[in-house]
């Protein structure tokens, strides 16, 4: 019999939240349910989930600080978000607080689902790619660090997976829409405008070795030399 994947929920809307967790469990998840932020950090703890799909909105911790207790200690267990809100600045601060993904309500359970394995299945490739050299760097991709002589440099989860996305293309041209899609679910404007800002993220921590370069390839996309 196949595993059951470990799933904590955190959703203070009691009737979204029963619908959620009874979907996720005919497809193979053991769902645990919080309707608070202080739930679900307790939840966190005593269950070990696969993967956290948070509110964003929730009473006693809101989901962007239950995330950032969590990344505290917890570098890798992949975060979605759910929430109304989908203005360029909620989106980073979701990304920024340590979170892997970002569901607007309201969404679709297949969606949802999709979202989830593709987490899943990103989270289990990282332990093949632990020493990537990137010039004068080491890049632990599981860790979500650059390493550059004794200092390491952390990366948010967002920044991690773009960058090992440029590095699988690495002096080629990563395509524009191709990782929007990928990373950030489509390619509009305001998605646009995040990645452009997660890749000046990246350029400042790559600038102590100036044969580590991304390059804009105006019209088609990104490019990583080194």
């Amino acid at each position: 019999m196949t595993k059951k994947i470990k799933l904590l929920l955190a959703e203070d809307e009691p009737s979204l939240g029963l619908i959620v967790k009874e979907t996720l469990e005919t497809r193979n998840f053991d769902v645990s349910y919080a309707d608070n932020g202080n739930e679900a950090i307790e939840f966190y703890k005593n269950e070990k989930p696969d993967i956290l799909v948070l509110d964003v909105m929730m009473p006693k911790k809101d989901g962007f600080t239950v995330a950032q207790e969590i990344r505290e200690n917890d570098k890798t267990t992949p975060i979605i978000f759910l929430t109304a809100k989908s203005q360029t600045k909620d989106v980073l601060e979701g990304f920024n607080s340590g979170g892997n993904d970002y569901l607007k309500k309201p969404f679709s359970m297949e969606e949802l689902i999709v979202r989830i394995n593709a987490l899943l299945n990103r989270i289990s490739l990282k332990t093949n790619h632990e020493q990537i050299p990137l010039g004068a760097y080491i890049f632990n991709y599981t860790k979500q660090l650059l390493i550059l002589n004794d200092s390491s440099i952390f990366l948010t989860h967002r920044e991690a997976e773009l960058l090992f996305h440029l590095y699988q293309k690495k002096n080629e041209v990563l395509d524009r829409s191709y990782i929007l899609n990928k990373l950030w679910g489509n390619d509009d404007f305001f998605n646009a405008r995040s990645m452009d800002v997660f890749i000046s993220k990246l350029r400042k921590k790559l600038q102590e070795d100036v044969n580590v370069q991304i390059v804009n390839i105006r019209g088609f996309g990104y490019k990583l030399i080194c």
